[in-house]
């Protein structure tokens, strides 16, 4: 971030190895060591989950690069809000941004929280499930600890981000060496008759896709802050291909791996398949998984409270959330006020969450939404095509991207209709009924300007300007 005469600006930081690290990062979070047995419960064949999983990467692939089009067309941070608000107008960008803060945000920290508190007691409950409040304790922990670093230092929050890449990769490399080193030891007994059980009902693939896009989701991080990465539109499009393309590759080889090693039935049976398959392979040494699949998990955690924070700020300095969020720390330069609204949100989501439900409602959500940005991307090509675009798509990308996500939106209704589902809707559009009088109306605007002064006094904090 940088001062110039008229306030504080994001600084451009992020060049292509941050750029690639923070989607790779957020992506291969706990996803890949928890949804493997889910997605292959649900469709119940091993080549079946494989083919699942391959078609996850393609489409986080394409959605990604629509989004590069998007990025380089409305070169502002904030993702599906800020291009939400230049398509389809203010009322449907604060909807999303009323859901993406009180519901898809902290709902994405937390699973990704539980995930790393699963992960780091594992090892002192060889024989047993581990307390489910002492699980609920570390994970509050390590939403705190990471939340505060982001306030204290983008620079170090950068430095996490490449440490956890590093040590993530370095356990999935494990995990496929592994792999290898037990397929040409065991052969591949457990691929034959690959498609057998598999499940054709639309509901199982709609869940399938569920669990799998929740080890894809990151895919859109850098769009939270294109203000903040170097030459946009050259390196968007560029980390977004290397990234999604390393991660389904490393994706696919790790699920060849488990398999090999565990036969579906264990593989479906484990609650933290990383560790089932370190027991196996390594003996004793099993908690060495445990180790690297926390230490991923606190990595992808960190991205998200990267990313989330820039959504509250952006959101605030157009005059949707209070003036305070907009603001950044004088001194050190980070959106800490945003951060701590989201922190403080997401501690309240932890107490009565649980890992299944928070990722099917989270995705059913994050992919209504994406289908409303992803129609906004197709009437752009359509009815603006003089708009400068340094990187485009060809417009049957978006098209296929919007026919999944409508179909990932509809499919796990129509198949098992669910009360939850109903009250998710109906809290998206509730969003309308905040609108009309605290923004629209603007009610009590003087109580909230002394509150206003008085938390940037105590935050010390300015108010933020664009990046352009």
């Amino acid at each position: 971030m940088a001062t110039d005469k008229l306030g504080l600006n994001l600084k451009r930081d992020v060049g292509i190895i941050g750029a690639v690290s923070f989607i790779a990062g957020t992506m291969m979070g706990s996803g890949i060591f928890m949804s493997p047995q889910y997605v292959l419960s649900a469709i119940g064949s091993p080549g079946a989950s494989l083919v699942i999983w391959a078609a996850c990467g393609l489409l986080a692939m394409l959605g990604g690069l629509c989004y590069a089009e998007l990025g380089t067309v409305i070169p502002e941070s904030g993702g599906e809000y800020i291009y939400m608000m230049r398509m389809a107008g203010r009322v449907v960008a604060f909807m999303f941004v009323f859901s993406f803060i009180i519901v898809m945000r902290p709902a994405s920290a937390t699973g990704i929280a539980l995930s790393f508190a699963e992960y780091a007691v594992a090892p002192f409950f060889p024989s047993c499930s581990p307390p489910l409040l002492l699980v609920k304790c570390v994970a509050a922990g390590a939403i705190v600890v990471l939340a505060m670093v982001n306030c204290l230092s983008s620079r170090l929050a950068t430095i996490i981000q490449v440490v956890c890449m590093v040590v993530k990769v370095l356990a999935l490399a494990v995990i496929i060496l592994g792999g290898v080193v037990m397929l040409f030891d065991k052969g591949t007994g457990n691929f034959e008759n690959g498609f057998e059980g598999t499940n054709m009902h639309v509901g199982s693939f709609g869940i399938a896709f569920y669990q799998g896009l929740w080890s894809y989701d990151g895919w859109n991080t850098l769009n939270y802050l294109t203000e903040e990465l170097k030459h946009p539109e050259v390196n968007l499009p560029r980390a977004v291909i290397i990234a999604i393309s390393l991660v389904t590759g490393l994706y696919l080889l790790v699920n060849v791996s488990y398999l090999t090693v565990l036969t579906p039935k264990e593989l479906i049976s484990s609650n933290a398949v990383a560790v089932t398959w370190g027991n196996k392979v390594f003996g004793s040494w099993g908690w060495i998984m445990s180790l690297a699949a926390a230490l991923s998990a606190f990595g992808s955690l960190n991205g998200t409270f990267f990313s989330g924070g820039r959504v509250c700020l952006v959101a605030a300095r157009e005059g949707h959330l209070p003036d305070v969020l907009s603001m950044a720390h004088v001194h050190r330069l980070t959106p800490s006020p945003a951060l701590i609204f989201t922190t403080v949100v997401s501690l309240l989501v932890l107490i009565p969450g649980d890992f299944q439900g928070i990722v099917n409602f989270f995705s059913f959500t994050a992919w209504f939404f994406y289908a409303i940005t992803l129609a906004g991307l197709i009437y752009l090509k359509i009815k603006k095509p003089e708009l400068p675009r340094p990187y485009k798509v060809p417009i049957i990308l978006p098209i296929v991207v919007l026919i999944a996500a409508v179909f990932l939106v509809l499919a796990p209704i129509i198949d098992d209709p669910q009360i939850e589902y109903l009250y998710v809707t109906l809290f998206i559009f509730s969003g309308v009924l905040i609108y009309i009088p605290f923004i629209h109306y603007k009610l009590f605007p003087s109580l909230l300007t002394k509150l206003t002064i008085f938390l940037q006094l105590f935050l010390q904090v300015a108010p933020a300007e664009k990046n352009l």
